[in-house]
């Protein structure tokens, strides 16, 4: 049976998909995936994300500066996506945040460009797809800094520790969860942790090309992530919760629908 499913972030101009992208979205399509974010990282995904969101009417995107690329941002590309951000298939700023893990870029560019990404989703009263990797608390401040004016704001396949999540709770965040529940190597803490996510606040995503659910049978190949995934962690979270599938698959496609303005499909 097919559960009705919206993922909020799939990276699906990733080059893993240069080959087959058609088959994939329409595979995704068939596993009852309504409607699907394809996430910008940078000026030129951004654009290549509202490109591909423009061909179906279940396509939409996201337009911002990763932490990685922040190295390479300036004032023209936060103006850049402030033309992006106009087309109303562009729903979202970002993926924007931090990440202090792999260190791409050094921190006080990441955080001037995630302010200013900040600032330009305050300015045009659009959601934030955020992202955040051994980040906390630095990320948190941030965001509290311009709490008074912080429009809805989604933390991003979110894997960390209840600290962590409160954080973000308090700060009103909405809680995207992706296949990291479905490692029990790493994610096994995630199945206790989204019982205290509000039900109105939880969201699902693939992440695809990453992030393949590692219980997922057969394994796709080369392991490779797509938004046809998606229902198996439908799944998972709604054993987590003990809570049937299909109430989780309609709540969590009514909050990806209120959180991003998407019309009913």
């Amino acid at each position: 049976m097919h559960l009705p499913t919206i993922d909020i972030g799939a990276n699906l101009t990733h080059p893993s998909f240069s080959s087959d992208l058609e088959a994939v979205i329409d595979r995704a399509h068939l596993a009852g995936v309504e409607q699907l974010i394809v996430t910008g990282t940078s000026v030129e995904s951004s654009v290549a994300a509202r490109q591909l969101a423009q061909t179906r009417d279940r396509l939409f995107c996201t337009a911002g500066i990763h932490p990685h690329e922040a190295g390479q941002c300036n004032n023209a590309a936060i103006d850049a996506l402030s033309v992006l951000l106009q087309d109303p298939k562009v729903v979202a700023v970002g993926e924007c945040g931090l990440d202090f893990n792999r260190q791409y870029t050094p921190h006080p560019d990441q955080e001037r460009w995630f302010v200013a990404q900040i600032e330009l989703a305050c300015q045009l009263g659009k959601p934030l797809f955020l992202h955040s990797r051994d980040a906390h608390p630095r990320f948190a401040d941030i965001l509290y800094a311009h709490r008074d004016r912080l429009p809805a704001a989604v933390a991003h396949c979110f894997t960390g520790e209840r600290e962590e999540l409160y954080a973000y709770l308090d700060l009103g965040l909405s809680i995207g969860i992706t296949g990291w529940i479905c490692d029990e190597r790493r994610g096994a803490h995630l199945h206790a942790l989204v019982r205290d996510i509000p039900a109105d606040r939880l969201m699902l995503e693939t992440d695809a090309p990453y992030l393949t659910p590692r219980d997922l049978r057969p394994q796709p190949k080369a392991r490779r992530n797509e938004p046809a995934f998606l229902p198996h962690i439908l799944r998972t979270v709604a054993r987590a919760l003990d809570q049937p599938a299909e109430e989780l698959a309609r709540q969590t496609s009514n909050n990806a629908r209120r959180f991003f303005s998407l019309p009913l499909p």
